[in-house]
């Protein structure tokens, strides 16, 4: 597996991301560069640090052109949040940055909805679904964390 993976990785950075001209595209692909990195490294067990920085910078820079270049509603862009924020509560083990990632997308998605095409309609409100889901989750999560920290008070 991280083989293939590393093959992947290998025709993103050295084919696929240099000649990507649209945003929307080498946004796509920085994004799944970091899923396929990230598949490696669980795969090999080595370097996680330096993984994960990587993995963290290429998401920084797939999430700044998405939001420069991208509607708020656009799949591509609300996947990326999606998967960034997921990043952030389950491997940098920040679930405020979390949660401030994917609300954000999700009240700039929502105030745009009406501009939404209804071609990318149920993408956009299935990832939308998604990113609420998270928030519901990881804030009960949060909320019950620090409910143990106050010693079970409320």
């Amino acid at each position: 597996m991280q083989d293939i993976c590393n093959d992947v990785l290998s025709l993103l950075e050295k084919f696929l991301i240099p000649n990507a001209s649209q945003a929307e595209s080498k946004v796509f692909y920085l994004k799944m560069k970091d899923d396929y990195r990230y598949l490696a490294e669980a795969a090999a067990g080595d370097d996680k640090k330096g993984t994960v920085d990587q993995s963290q910078q290429a998401y920084q820079e797939a999430f700044e052109i998405s939001k420069k270049e991208m509607q708020p509603t656009h799949p591509i862009r609300l996947g990326l949040a999606l998967n960034f924020s997921i990043f952030y509560y389950e491997i940098l083990n920040s679930p405020e940055k979390a949660c401030s990632l994917a609300k954000t997308a999700f009240d700039e998605a929502t105030a745009e909805l009406d501009t939404l095409s209804e071609e990318l309609y149920k993408d956009t409100t299935l990832i939308m679904q998604l990113l609420r889901d998270n928030l519901t989750l990881w804030t009960s999560d949060i909320q019950g964390d620090e409910a143990e920290e106050g010693g079970g008070e409320n």
